[in-house]
Order: C-alpha cells, then structure tokens, then sequence
C-alpha cells in the first residue's frame, strides 16, 4: 500500500494536537428494548412514546396524570411537563428514557424501572444532547440515573436520584458525565447509590448538591477545569476524589462521615493545578488524602481557609513531594493533623498562618500570630507512618504509652513533618452554611 501524502495525512488527523482529526461518535449506539420484552406489569399502560410522536418539534407535552409505559425517544427539539403527576416505568430492563436532541426540556416526571445490566449501561434517562433543561425529575429503582454522553451546556437541576436497592458495589452511578463539556449540575440529591462520576469532561460546575450513602461522591478522571461549589456529603465512602486532574477548584463544600478503612473527604491522585479553600471537613478516616500531588512540574494545589477538624488523620500524604500550599486553615480534633508515609515529611511544602488547636506557644503582642513557629513532630506515630499495615494500631493504647515515653524523654530524634512561621493564635470565626 503505497504511504498517504502530506496534505492527505493531515486532513485524516495527523497533526499532533488532533485539530484537524473528524469529530466522530466514540460511544456505543443506542439500543431501546421494546416494550413487549419488558415486564409484563406495563403492558397495558399507555406508551409514552406515543405521546412524544405526536408532540410536533418546538412544542409542549403536557400529558395527563397517571403512570405510563417506556422505553421513550425523543430526537425533537421539545418540552415535557409531568407537573410532578406523570410518572414513566421502564419495565426493569433495558434504558427507559433516551434525550438524543438539542434544546429540550424535560420536567417534573418520576422516571423508574431501569434494567440492571452494567454492560448495557442501563439507565433511567440517556442524556446525547446539547443545551438541554433536565429538573425536578424523580429517578428511582434505576440502575444509573442520569448518563450524559458527549452531552454539552446542559442544566440538570433539583432532581431526586436513587439507584436499586442492592449491595454498594453493583448499583450504578447517579449522574455520569462522559466526554461532557460545560455543564450545570445543581441542587440534586442523591442518595443511595454508587457514584457521581465524572471522566474525560472539562468545564462543569457542580453547584448546591446533596449526597448520601454512596461511594464516592463526587469522582473525577481526567477531567479539567470543573467546579465544585456549596454541595454536601455525608456519610459516603469518599466526598471528592480528583483523579488525573488539572485546575480544579473545590470551595464551600461539606463534606462529613466519610469514614471506614478507605474514608476520605478529599483526595488527589496524581491531581495538579487544584484550589481548595473554604471547605468544611469533618468526621472523616483522612480529611485530605494526597496521592503523588501536584503531578505536573511547578503545579501547585492550594488549600487555604478549610476547616479540618475531628478526622482521623486530618491530612496524609504519602510521599513528600512539594506544591502543596497551606494557609489560613483551622486544623482541630484531628487524632493526627498531619502525617506522611513512608519516612518523609512535609517540610517541602508551605505552611503559613494556619491555626493548630495544640499550640503551645503565646501571643505576647497581641496581633493573633503566635510568637513562636508551630512546629508538629512524629514521635512513636513514625512506626504507622513507615509501616502501613501498623496503622490499625495508630491509637491503641500501648501506641499512645510509647508516644507519651517519647515524648517525655526521647529515645530517638523525633521527625519534623512541617513547621508553620506564623501560626494563627486564636481561632477564626466562620460562616455557617
């Protein structure tokens, strides 16, 4: 086969930023079940598809109350109003609800009754389209909620999500968004479910939401640029996990209970370029979990303003890898404040201005800045900190005896893990949310 030209290369992609690549459809194509391989329980409801078919494009829908039958496409351009009275049963198999249109509305419907396939994605509603309003839906019994793919500047607003009940694992995600560009995701509460992901989507903004008994809240990989603004979450596995990520802001946000051997408010992997400031994190395994973060070179992650109080251990890291940037938090209650894992410590990064519930030194001038650096060593907590599988020990008592000895009279240097130059004196007031 004789070797493409120049000019023909580059018009099939070769240019290595892509920019003259095709844009093509990499997701698999939409397969709708028929409503007489459902369950037999919809039978003899009114197909709601009907009702879609007779709606000319640019119209209303506004059926009337009452249960109706799936699966339903809508490939028109329209508006569908259940009033909060109109609910679509999807028969347990199959996606019930497919939104393959632009500039479409879809409000007040209960929509239930999804398959339970994780091969076929199956979904109460399929979101392949642009600029499109999804609000105040009900979505239970589904195995995912509300799947966005290759779907831009949508509004998904003050919707109520709830997966299957089965076990954590095998439910699926309450919202996906997949290669989905500068999207709205606000007020919704989720609970019960498995995930909110997020992967290979940049520019959306995660606004007032509210999460439950999930797995991890909020889940991003290789996503960029998001925002994660005044939402809240509770007792789930993990609040906020930043993947392969690069310029996120996370701000303003609740995140509490997230507990058990793998519980974490925060966490990076392999993440740069992120700023977290103004967050609540409390009750949790590790408040802020740092994985090989920053990752790219001269990134920085800034942390500045959160509380972090009654975890565990309030930030751990496991390398000393520098970038990271502390200010203005409030560190109490934590069982540990701050550790690193395997022998390091974190004097590379910068700590400045923080206020630490066990500073033991005065304020003779009165300005609200410590006199003396606060300066946090690891003592016998070294042991944990090199060796993980020690960790389950961190603070059984004969552990809480050698630290004590350590520290009255030490055996060994102690560790410094971080110095602070101008620790806050007295505790800083903040706003409730």
């Amino acid at each position: 086969m004789a070797p493409l030209s120049v000019g023909v290369a580059a018009e099939f992609g070769s240019s290595p930023d892509l920019s003259t690549a095709p844009r093509v459809d990499v997701d698999k194509p939409i397969v709708l079940i028929p409503l007489y391989e459902r369950d037999p329980r919809i039978h003899s409801l009114i197909p709601f598809q009907k009702l879609v078919d007779a709606t000319p494009a640019g119209g209303t829908l506004k059926p009337k109350p009452g249960l109706y039958a799936g699966p339903v496409l809508v490939d028109k351009p329209i508006v569908i109003d259940g009033g909060g009275k109109v609910t679509i049963d999807g028969g347990n198999k199959g996606t019930v609800f497919v939104l393959k249109t632009n500039s479409s509305t879809l409000r007040g419907l209960r929509i239930t009754g999804s398959g339970s396939s994780h091969d076929a994605d199956d979904a109460c509603l399929n979101v392949r389209g642009n600029n499109n309003y999804i609000e105040s839906l009900v979505i239970d019994d589904c195995l995912f909620g509300i799947d966005l793919k290759q779907a831009n500047n949508n509004i998904v607003r003050s919707n109520r999500i709830k997966s299957k009940p089965v076990e954590l694992g095998v439910r699926g995600d309450a919202i996906r968004l997949w290669y989905s560009m500068n999207n709205r995701i606000e007020s919704n509460d989720i609970s019960d479910s498995r995930d909110t992901v997020v992967w290979y989507s940049n520019g959306n903004v995660f606004l007032k939401n509210r999460a439950v008994r999930s797995r991890y809240s909020l889940h991003f990989m290789f996503a960029g640029h998001n925002v994660v603004d005044s939402n809240h979450y509770y007792d789930n596995s993990v609040g906020i996990y930043l993947m392969y990520t690069n310029d996120m802001i996370v701000r303003n946000n609740v995140i509490s209970h997230s507990t058990g051997s793998t519980g974490m408010g925060i966490g990076f992997k392999e993440a740069s370029g992120a700023v977290v400031e103004n967050n609540e994190i409390i009750y949790c395994g590790t408040g802020i979990s740092s994985d090989l973060s920053p990752f790219e070179p001269d990134s920085t992650i800034r942390i500045e303003g959160n509380r972090i109080a009654y975890n565990g251990i309030g930030v751990m890291f496991n390398s000393d890898r520098e970038g990271n940037i502390f200010k203005r938090n409030i560190f109490e209650g934590n069982l540990t404040d701050v550790a690193v894992g395997g022998a390091g410590s974190s004097k590379r990064n910068e700590w400045h201005g923080n206020y630490w519930d066990d500073y033991q030194g005065f304020d003779r001038n009165n300005n609200g800045i410590g006199d003396t650096p606060y300066k946090l060593y690891a003592y016998a907590d070294r042991l944990w900190m090199e060796i993980p599988h020690a960790r389950f020990f961190k603070n059984a008592p004969l552990m809480e005896a050698l630290d004590f000895l350590e520290r009255l009279a030490p055996f060994s240097n102690p560790e410094l893990i971080l110095q602070d130059d101008a620790p806050m004196f007295h505790k800083p007031e903040r706003a409730r949310k």
